[in-house]
């Protein structure tokens, strides 16, 4: 295997960790409308929320244990835990027998997540030839963009073809099991990081890496800069918590704080978490709205491909003025698209939804309560927040919390197809420029000696503000409507442009050494 066939494989196995995670928190969509039933959950209870969001809880302690883990044991020995911790997620989530064993699947789980999405672009990034490191860490996101997909994908399938609401959402998340097992075997394939084992004193087997990745003779030179740089660092010292916040380290961690700001603020983790709800928001029916967002997986995987081809060719920042661009517009159709919305409860829209709430087979009271609307028959409202203001009020607030969903979709009027259109660009968009270029930029900007631990702060502040966005956004369309909603996630998008403009540097075509030269202050 020549040494560019050996880069690869090294990637494709390590981003691997990638499609995992993509396809942990993305499954999730599909799998709760059928636990909820067995777990005996009443629609839209915090039980619901919280175990949904309890993977983002497992992410935000991964994050913050990663990288100390990364530097202390190794990535590779730290990613074997990530597939083991990704079995036993998997295990957790298709045998268990009540929601607190459900959720501590989803923790364990999220914990693997969170040391995955950190700890795989800083390996790869570590061992990349600097022409081919934007590819290669972009495996990563493209293999999240596959994992989205697949569980969309897989999530309809099972929608259509399994009968037992049970079996169906335990087989969704229990086969996550054989990708973990698969990336675990593989993982004893590859080497150990260069950097890392320079770091740790293990000179002859980091050049023998080296030689089998970089050839003989380049290998002499990434040897010598990365000791050069470790050197400078002082690396006999343990990285600290202070030395990631010091005044040197002042333009690095604005550009990192901010570009993961703006990945999440955006709207990506509200948009995949939610997008069936979205679908129905919009007057689609189950079937349908999980066909569309298999749609937007696909489109991610598409675009994140386009992303891995051109990173090293534009390089970073062309993809971040046209993703950010893409997103502001975007986002600016569907907010429009439900601007113009109507809502109307008619004979025929109240006789098909009585039908469908019969056929749930649901309490008398709330069969009666939704006769109620037969009070507001042919009255016509343009705003969503009057309308379901009126509709509460006529028929209480369980009835309300409970069918909310299944009243708009009967009497939203909408031109669905703005709306797909709308969020398959802002997909696009996403997957062509904030998504894998983030994380590029993350295992580029930091020094040797305190990568590990700034990523893992990085990687706490993307949960954190990912959290934030996931739990707020069901709040935000309660509140403010779907119009607001996604006029403002549109702001952050322009906000980005401006962003980049100021503060984010092209890092293309330069080593991990240099980079460190010109952001960080000596």
């Amino acid at each position: 295997m020549n040494k560019k066939a050996y880069t690869v494989f090294i990637s494709l196995v390590v981003a691997l960790g990638g499609f995992l995670l993509g396809f942990e928190s993305a499954v999730i969509s599909g799998a709760t409308p059928f636990y909820q039933g067995t777990f005996g959950l009443y629609p839209r209870s915090m039980l619901i929320g919280f175990s949904v969001s309890s993977l983002i809880l497992g992410v935000i302690i991964g994050n913050i244990v990663a990288g100390r883990l990364a530097d202390r044991f190794g990535r590779r020995k730290i990613l074997m835990y990530t597939a083991i911790l990704f079995i036993i997620n998997a295990a957790f989530n298709a045998f268990a027998y009540d929601i607190i064993g459900f959720i501590s699947g989803r923790l364990i789980g999220g914990l693997g997540v969170g040391m995955a999405i950190l700890i795989a672009p800083m390996y790869i990034a570590e061992i990349a030839p600097r022409k081919l490191r934007g590819t290669l860490v972009t495996f990563s996101q493209l293999n999240i963009a596959l994992g989205f997909s697949i569980a969309l994908f897989s999530n309809y399938y099972f929608q259509q073809t399994i009968s037992d609401p049970v079996f169906k959402w335990r087989i969704m998340l229990g086969a996550e099991a054989l990708p973990a097992l698969l990336y675990l075997i593989l993982l004893f394939f590859i080497p150990r990081s260069p950097r890392w084992l320079l770091q740790k004193g293990l000179g002859d087997e980091a050049q023998s890496v080296l030689v089998k990745i970089h050839g003989p003779e380049q290998s002499v030179f990434e040897h010598s800069e990365i000791i050069n740089s470790l050197n400078q660092e002082d690396i006999k010292e343990n990285a600290r918590w202070a030395d990631v916040f010091s005044k040197r380290m002042k333009t690095v961690l604005i550009i990192g704080f901010g570009i993961v700001f703006f990945q999440q603020i955006t709207g990506i983790s509200a948009i995949f978490y939610y997008a069936p709800m979205i679908f129905e928001m919009a007057g689609g029916g189950m079937d349908a709205s999980y066909l569309q967002a298999a749609i937007l997986g696909v489109t991610f995987v598409v675009m994140t491909v386009v992303a891995i081809l051109l990173i090293d060719r534009l390089g970073r920042k062309p993809l971040l003025y046209t993703g950010a661009a893409g997103i502001c517009i975007s986002l600016a159709i569907v907010g429009l698209s439900f601007e113009n919305a109507k809502y109307t409860i008619d004979r025929k829209s109240l006789g098909t939804l009585m039908e469908e709430v019969v056929q749930l087979d649901v309490d008398e009271h709330h069969v009666e309560n939704i006769m109620r609307l037969n009070q507001l028959k042919d009255n016509a409202f343009g705003s969503e927040l009057s309308f379901f203001r009126l509709i509460k009020q006529t028929v209480g607030l369980d009835t309300y919390n409970s069918f909310k969903g299944i009243i708009l979709k009967h009497s939203i009027s909408v031109n669905p197809l703005w709306i797909l259109l709308g969020l398959v660009m802002f997909v696009a968009s996403f997957a062509i420029s904030l998504g894998p270029v983030m994380w590029t930029l993350l295992s580029e900007i930091f020094p040797n000696k305190l990568r590990g631990l700034a990523i893992s702060v990085m990687g706490f502040w993307n949960s954190i503000v990912s959290y934030f966005v996931v739990i707020i956004f069901p709040v935000q369309l309660e509140y403010i409507g779907s119009t607001a909603t996604f006029f403002i996630f549109s702001f952050f998008g322009l906000l980005t442009l401006f962003f980049v403009r100021r503060y984010v540097p092209e890092t293309k075509g330069k080593s991990l050494e240099e980079l460190e030269s010109e952001l960080v202050k000596q």
